[in-house]
């Protein structure tokens, strides 16, 4: 059977979209909103990254409303939410879990979505990491958080490196699921240390 780019593409973007829905229900959880406040948020959260690269890349109307599934699977995926977030043990840890899980399907799914568009390679790279943050900076910003790209460890970092493993894979043509995989597993794994360690770029102005 061929390996059908199109069909993994989707399932990789509706599953980052239902992620980072969800990881947008739960800092409504954090603020005890209601679950309309769930909706809202999850569903910004989720669709976020993916109108902003739509609209910078001229392909309109967005993808949710060409195709109004999008808009479908945040809805459910905050309203499970809704449901299951008073019994999680730490909210917190869930959010920033499911954001990493959902940062990295972006970056690649962003990187894809834009060479398909036909754009040169560096502003693939730049679609990846807009499509795997902005969702982020939405859902801060709605719910008056701290930035989450704004945190000392890695974050934009591992976007950018997911989306050019992905593209370096890409450009080698090698088997179309290795530069899924590869770029995906590549940006998890660095949030996931980053997480964990609490690995940092250099920052000459933390000392002053």
């Amino acid at each position: 059977m061929p390996f059908d780019i199109t069909a993994v593409v989707n399932i990789m973007g509706l599953s980052a979209v239902g992620v980072f829905a969800i990881s947008g229900a739960l800092d409504a959880a954090r603020q005890k909103m209601d679950i309309l406040g769930f909706m809202l948020i999850g569903t910004a959260t989720g669709i976020g990254g993916g109108t902003l690269r739509d609209m910078l890349l001229g392909n309109v109307p967005v993808f949710w409303i060409r195709e109004p599934v999008w808009i479908v699977i945040c809805l459910i995926a905050s309203a499970i939410t809704y449901v299951i977030a008073p019994k999680l043990a730490s909210r917190t840890k869930a959010l920033i879990w499911m954001d990493a899980v959902g940062l990295a399907l972006f970056a690649v799914v962003g990187t894809e979505i834009a060479l398909e568009y036909g754009t040169s390679p560096l502003i693939a790279v730049c679609m990846g990491v807009m499509t795997a943050t902005f969702g982020g900076i939405a859902r801060d910003v709605l719910c008056g958080s701290n930035l989450t790209l704004m945190n000392e460890e890695l974050y934009i970092t591992t976007a950018l490196a997911g989306s050019v493993v992905y593209l370096v894979l890409n450009l080698l043509h090698l088997p179309q699921s290795f530069d899924l995989i590869g770029g995906f597993l590549v940006a998890f794994i660095l949030r996931a240390l980053a997480i964990l360690f609490n690995i940092k770029l250099p920052n000459p102005y933390q000392k002053h």
